[in-house]
């Protein structure tokens, strides 16, 4: 009841948001007019006129805008009269199958509005809003973590913890097989998820991220941070903040743009095209574009924002992907995953002595979660080194 009564709210908004968008196509309709009317010698005229049509149409998105808090305050009335006690949320198995469920499908839903607007949902209390929280098998942790060794897995822009099993049965060989449950079989790590608004900033997921691990792995000797995309970025803002940096060993990006997104970067040469052309259609998808997170606003920055330097005692992996499987070909490492380049993916420029650099070929962006590749690649660098016999 509580994700119906915030859907509604998010419906409401949205209802709210098309009458604003409607009156800037109306005015965008009539300045045109205008303008012909003056070339004319009808600008005076034509103002006037234009000035009761900019009346008449504020009134009438006005009275829908009243409307809309009217029809809201009754289904919330009628949502408090019928509302049953809160039950608690059921376990979500991580599996693959379970993404193709109702519950799934709404949970990645929940994902992909937090990346276009998880920011405005922050602002709103809106309860959609997945704020920041980590997942011990399909429990969120709430208490002190006792472990030797953990590793937190950070998704991407748009996701949840569940994009880490998106393609498993395939190409791990187990619905419900992840990099997490692997290390765990594999090297003895506990496996913790994070479960983010991806539409906030950069730097503010990372203090968040930082927070929580101060608060539930004080008593875990070692931590690996593990991100995916976007959580590369936050894994290394946290690591700006926190004392959970002392047992920190690994910092694994997969896939992350720390130079930027050309398709983020896309969006802001998009939307400055759009507003610059007094058009209706350009001016609503402009204004639409315009209104995209400030969590996205930060993958199409070239510089990475408030990620702070390399830790001296920490080793890095930086993997990038190329989506052509022969990465000699012309254009592939610009190419790179379809969503990141090579070079953003491989990380800073640094002359610190433990960053290591890997490329796979043939993978696109998403499938570098669950490539057996990129698996066998952190179990590597994670596994303690082996004694050979004498």
């Amino acid at each position: 009841m509580t994700r119906l009564r915030d859907l509604k709210s998010l419906v409401h908004d949205a209802v709210d948001a098309t009458t604003h968008l409607v009156a800037e196509g109306h005015d965008s309709v009539a300045r045109a007019t205008v303008k012909v009317a003056s070339t004319a010698g009808l600008g005076e005229p034509a103002r006037a006129v234009d000035g009761l049509r900019s009346a008449a149409t504020e009134a009438v998105l006005a009275s829908v805008r009243g409307v809309n808090r009217l029809v809201e305050a009754t289904s919330d009335a009628a949502l408090d009269a019928v509302a049953p006690p809160e039950a608690p949320a059921a376990p979500r198995p991580l599996t693959e199958e379970a993404l193709f469920t109702a519950e799934g499908a709404t949970d990645q839903l929940q994902g992909v509005l937090n990346g276009l607007a998880g920011d405005t949902l922050r602002r709103r209390g809106n309860g959609l809003d997945l704020g920041m929280s980590l997942r011990l098998d399909d429990t969120t942790l709430d208490a002190p973590l006792r472990a030797e060794r953990v590793a937190v897995f950070v998704h991407g822009l748009s996701t949840t913890e569940t994009s880490w099993c998106l393609g498993a049965a395939e190409a791990l060989g187990a619905s419900d097989a992840t990099f997490g449950s692997l290390l765990k079989r594999d090297l003895g790590y506990t496996p913790l998820f994070a479960r983010y608004n991806t539409g906030l900033p950069v730097a503010e997921s990372g203090r968040a991220l930082a927070a929580l691990l101060d608060a539930h792995l004080a008593e875990v000797k070692e931590i690996v941070l593990v991100g995916h995309s976007m959580g590369g970025l936050v894994s290394r803002a946290a690591t700006v903040h926190g004392a959970f940096v002392d047992r920190l060993t690994h910092v694994i990006c997969l896939a992350s743009p720390h130079r930027g997104a050309p398709l983020a970067r896309f969006g802001e040469a998009a939307t400055q095209t759009l507003l610059a052309v007094d058009h209706p259609a350009t001016r609503v998808i402009g204004t639409l574009l315009a209104h995209r997170s400030l969590g996205i606003r930060d993958l199409e920055r070239e510089d990475a924002p408030d990620l702070g330097p390399l830790l001296d005692t920490v080793t890095y992996l930086f993997l990038a992907a190329t989506a052509v499987s022969d990465p000699s070909l012309p254009g592939a490492h610009a190419l790179g995953d379809l969503l990141v380049t090579v070079r953003s993916a491989e990380g800073p420029d640094t002359d610190h002595a433990d960053v290591h650099r890997q490329r796979v070929a043939g993978a696109l962006h998403h499938a570098v979660q669950v490539d057996p590749r990129v698996y066998e690649a952190l179990r590597d660098l994670l596994e303690p080194a082996r004694v050979t016999p004498t």
